[in-house]
């Protein structure tokens, strides 16, 4: 199906669902590696114990719209196939990007509620200035493992549909890389457990009926504000240390619950040794941050906070290269 009859489409949906899946997946078990099954109350049990895995009898609470119903079964299918999630209960989050749904865990998690991240069709991506932050980056296949067959490497460089989607795949792939490698550094990011082609399991931040708050819609005492500011910048630094710049950063995608924070969204981030605008896209996240918690009573320099971080671990200082 074409960009035009997608975006047809999107006019039987609002503006913040999902549309029709374009690419055949590959379901490999190898993908979805065996956890601890969870502690399970008697009648969770005896309902996965007679769930049937094949995703054409994926039946979910959350009540979907037609097409985006279509969208879950292709984008979550594989999931729920592996038993990592029974059941979608509501989606938490819209947007042009991708939007969030809460899960139900299945068997092969030790967690009761999970969260995925679906993303659009590369055709209705609306990412700004996609091409800064592929600067010095190789393209990832879907596992994660760098692109080094001859007949992708064409198709990406001659910027062919199928070369498109595997950028898109790509896209997606950086984002699950950086989560299990912050995650695994000690950063406040959300666990990842598994991807597919075009969605990002990991785990959920609030209960059945809260999902966490983005930052920027909440209101700190002075003396949690401080607090909360100081274990932005540890984590700003613990990204540096594992040689990620978010790309993004701002009060909008750090997630706040019980005076603690998570920051997400993570497909775009920048190498500082190989993005020539690199600098100056720390420097932005540092400045937006800067710019939040000092609506919240804490005054910081965020071009000397950023400066100090970034020589901190020999990077260079370079011109301005990006418009703010």
């Amino acid at each position: 199906m074409d960009t035009k009859n997608y975006l047809n489409l999107l006019d039987e949906l609002d503006d913040l669902e999902q549309t029709e899946h374009v690419w055949n997946k590959k379901k490999r078990k190898d993908k979805y590696p065996a956890r601890n099954p969870k502690k399970l109350d008697d009648e969770t049990r005896a309902f996965i114990g007679t769930q049937d895995d094949t995703s054409e009898n994926f039946k979910f609470t959350y009540k979907a719209a037609r097409f985006e119903e279509w969208w879950l079964l292709e984008s979550l299918g594989a999931f729920y196939e592996h038993r990592w999630i029974s059941d979608v209960l509501s989606r938490v989050k819209g947007g042009k990007e991708a939007s969030v749904y809460l899960c139900v865990a299945g068997a092969e998690v030790d967690t009761h509620l999970l969260a995925a991240k679906v993303y659009r069709p590369r055709q209705l991506r609306n990412l700004k200035n996609d091409a800064l932050y592929r600067v010095g980056r190789t393209d990832l296949d879907e596992d994660g493992n760098r692109i080094v067959d001859d007949g992708m490497l064409k198709a990406l460089h001659r910027r062919t549909s199928y070369g498109e989607e595997l950028r898109h795949q790509s896209w997606i792939a950086y984002e699950f890389q950086a989560l299990k490698t912050l995650q695994a550094a000690g950063a406040d990011v959300p666990e990842p457990y598994a991807v597919e082609h075009n969605a990002i399991l990991m785990d959920y931040v609030g209960d059945r009926s809260t999902p966490a708050p983005a930052l920027n819609t909440v209101d700190l005492e002075p003396s949690e504000a401080r607090v909360l500011f100081d274990r932005v910048m540890h984590n700003m630094n613990l990204m540096l240390k594992q040689q990620v710049v978010h790309g993004d950063l701002s009060a909008y995608n750090i997630l706040y619950w019980r005076g603690n924070i998570t920051l997400i969204d993570f497909p775009q981030i920048v190498s500082p040794e190989d993005n020539s605008a690199a600098w100056e896209i720390f420097l932005r996240d540092v400045t937006r941050i800067g710019q939040y918690f000092s609506s919240q009573g804490v005054l910081s320099d965020p071009r000397k906070l950023a400066s100090d971080l970034w020589t901190s671990y020999g990077y260079r200082i370079t011109k301005d290269v990006y418009s703010r």
